[in-house]
């Protein structure tokens, strides 16, 4: 399928299932990582499908996200109980592959990843995962000018500071940060100060 083809279908499937500000949010999301993937020589069509896609699940209830994860043997853990936001990732992997089609493991991953990462991410990952925080229609964050340069110019870095940013916000908000974003903080501030 062609790219302008591809993109048209995606559009028309998310606009089924998501409000109105998700929606412009996962374009966003979309064309931020088509974008950010030319750039990083990485497949546009992954990204492109991978950003449609990442938030397939968000406007389920929760119960229903569970159910869905639970249907396909994905684990959901304790912290994920406690911050329900956090499950649609898992619930909208399995939507991607089982109702949307798409079965490539990279695909699925940047969905799965989208919210926590994980260290040793793959660049199809980070790209999705830094483009749901860059896009354009994002409410503008501390060093979200640094982070949006640094999206085109180094991943890793980019990753780092969002990391940093986000463990920063939580722990200011006072909500629980879930151990999977602090093990990937730590493995970029490891591969930063090696690199560094």
């Amino acid at each position: 399928m062609k790219m302008i083809e591809l993109s048209h279908k995606l559009r028309k499937e998310m606009k089924l299932v998501l409000n109105a500000d998700r929606f412009d949010h996962t374009l966003g999301v979309a064309y931020t990582a088509a974008n950010m993937a030319a750039v990083h020589d990485v497949s546009i069509e992954k990204a492109l499908i991978a950003g449609f896609l990442h938030d397939c699940a968000k406007n389920l209830d929760h119960e229903e996200q569970i159910k869905i994860c639970n249907k396909y043997g994905v684990e959901i853990t304790d912290i994920e109980k406690r911050n329900p936001a956090l499950i649609h990732a898992k619930a909208g992997m399995c939507l991607a592959e089982h109702k949307y089609g798409y079965d490539d493991p990279e695909i699925l991953g940047a969905i799965r990843w989208h919210t926590t990462g994980h260290p040793g991410m793959n660049d199809l990952e980070k790209i999705v995962f830094i483009a749901d925080f860059v896009e354009p229609n994002r409410k503008p964050l501390e060093h979200m000018d640094i982070i949006r340069k640094l999206a085109y110019a180094d991943l890793d870095k980019c990753m780092l500071k969002i990391l940093e940013d986000t463990i920063h916000y939580l722990n200011n908000i006072d909500k629980e940060c879930d151990p999977m974003t602090w093990n990937t903080y730590e493995y970029y501030l490891k591969k930063e100060k090696e690199n560094g």
